[in-house]
């Protein structure tokens, strides 16, 4: 999938998104309307959850994004779309018309089906005399394709506030066939030093503050270039509502109903920003987004979700998951990373026969990581070392049938890391993890990488010195990753070079260090 891609000119997938507001305001009656005033696709064009016959299609209108409702009043707008098989929009091959309303913040999505697999469409969105940037997208290979390479992006953490977007630049210039986001994508707080740009507003605890913070994180023109460029398929992690939460327990709420209506509102407002499928829809707190992505026969990506059901941590209560600790309990079989309905979706799907490779797409480190210095024991809670038992039974899955090549991708802790998976200290790896970074978000110090290193031997590589993503290509012979860095997450347009290759072939998993 990653020969003979066209190219997409950055200025093409801006086309007038960052175009100057003209003076006016919009006319707008109580029965739908075309959109009479100022630029309302100022958030860009978006497409993801890529299927051999179907993509998503989104944009959200907002002439004002920094304000909660956009700049929009309750009325409904009428907004048409258009599909293309080309660039300049001379063969079009579907085009119909959506409604945005207030109830979802004049959002759009448009869940396509019948297009022919492994290609490339263009579209776009216009209502009255605005029209939004050109976005390009490609649909997955048919379930019966054996020769199709895959070729994707994987990306997290990514505080606004801390530094630029030059890594989705960089990813918006790459031929891909997909972007996989682990998680992170807004931050609800403030946090770090040297800021280079500031949040819109305090710490968001309703739908209008949720809203205002994803709208401010996609005005970047970089993160809309790579939006715009490429099909995403997105998952969350703990930022998108509050820091270090655990199913109905957040450090910084004490009443679980009182969280509850606010990841209630956090979910609502991520679904509106997100490219994704109407059966995604919240209702109130909960809602499902884990699921199963087929690239033909080259490749399965199985999405989880990693917060919404996990057990509260370990060894802590109602605290923040930071201090490294131990205890008996964290041990325990019963508790779970993933819940117990989605553990038992995804071991159903390990047991479908598999692709050539399997990549689990999750939120954060899941090799064991000792990361207390000298002989004592100490562990993070909030990552797979609080759900050990869980971990086990995956990896016990995953060492089930070797022919699945499995992969796990991994964010959150600000760090590249690549890792051998075992289930017992000296055993052989059942599978190789590759995390990928932060786009922004600072990383540990370089003794505490070091640190993790010298206590892990199974962690091969780890760099969080850095900022930046991974690019992983998949093939009939071998997986490549290549960990990617921006030279100064301080400067917008600072040049991203490559730090580190990997390989892994079929049947042999593990790290295998190709160059550096």
């Amino acid at each position: 999938m990653t020969t003979s891609f066209p190219t997409l000119s950055r200025r093409r997938i801006l086309g007038g998104a960052l175009a100057a507001a003209s003076l006016g305001q919009p006319f707008l009656q109580l029965h739908a309307q075309t959109w009479r005033g100022r630029d309302p696709f100022t958030l860009g064009v978006a497409s993801g959850c890529p299927r051999p016959g179907g993509i998503v299609l989104w944009t959200r209108l907002a002439p004002d994004p920094l304000q909660p409702t956009g700049g929009m009043d309750d009325a409904p707008v009428d907004v048409a779309w258009e599909l293309a098989e080309d660039e300049r929009f001379h063969r079009i091959v579907q085009r119909g018309t959506v409604r945005a309303t207030a109830e979802l913040a004049h959002s759009v999505r448009v869940e396509l089906q019948g297009l022919a697999p492994a290609r490339f469409y263009w579209y776009r969105f216009t209502s009255g005399d605005a029209r939004s940037p050109v976005g390009r997208t490609r649909t997955a290979p048919a379930e019966d394709d054996t020769a199709t390479p895959a070729r994707f992006a994987f990306a997290s953490c990514q505080q606004f506030e801390q530094g630029f977007y030059a890594a989705y630049r960089d990813i918006a210039a790459q031929s891909l066939d997909l972007v996989v986001h682990l998680g992170d994508y807004i931050y609800e707080s403030s946090w770090g030093s040297r800021h280079v740009r500031k949040h819109a507003g305090g710490i968001p605890t309703d739908l209008p503050g949720f809203r205002t913070r994803h709208a401010h994180y996609k005005t970047d023109p970089d993160l809309q270039a790579a939006h715009a460029a490429h099909p995403w398929l997105v998952t969350w992690d703990d930022h998108e509502v509050a820091n270090d939460y655990t199913d109905d327990v957040s450090p910084r709420s004490v009443d679980a109903d009182e969280f509850l209506a606010m990841r209630a509102a956090a979910y609502q407002a991520w679904f509106e920003h997100m490219p994704v499928p109407m059966r995604m829809r919240p209702r109130g707190p909960s809602t499902t987004i884990y699921g199963r992505y087929r690239f033909g026969q080259m490749l399965d990506v199985l999405l989880m979700d990693g917060r919404q059901y996990r057990s509260h941590h370990a060894c802590l209560i109602k605290r923040s998951a930071s201090p490294l600790t131990d205890c008996a309990d964290r041990l325990a079989p019963e508790r779970s990373f993933f819940g117990k309905a989605q553990e038992a979706w995804l071991a159903q799907e390990l047991q479908l026969p598999p692709t050539r490779w399997t990549v689990i797409a999750q939120q954060t480190l899941m090799a064991e990581a000792d990361r207390k210095s000298g002989p004592e024991h100490g562990y993070w809670m909030d990552g797979w070392d609080g759900y050990a038992a869980a971990r086990g039974r995956l990896l016990d899955a995953l060492a089930a049938d070797p022919r699945r090549n499995p992969l796990v991708i991994s964010g959150d802790v600000h760090a590249f890391f690549a890792t051998d998976l075992k289930r017992t200290p000296d055993g052989g790896p059942v599978a190789t993890e590759f995390v990928g970074g932060s786009i922004t978000s600072e990383g540990p110090s370089p003794s505490k990488v070091a640190n993790l290193l010298a206590k892990n031997p199974h962690l091969r590589y780890g760099r969080g010195d850095v900022r930046g993503y991974a690019l992983m290509s998949l093939d009939a012979r071998a997986c490549t990753v290549d960990f990617m860095a921006v030279d100064d997450v301080k400067l917008a347009t600072s040049p991203v070079t490559r730090i580190a290759r990997f390989t892994v072939e079929p049947g042999a998993p593990g790290v295998q260090v190709a160059s550096t």
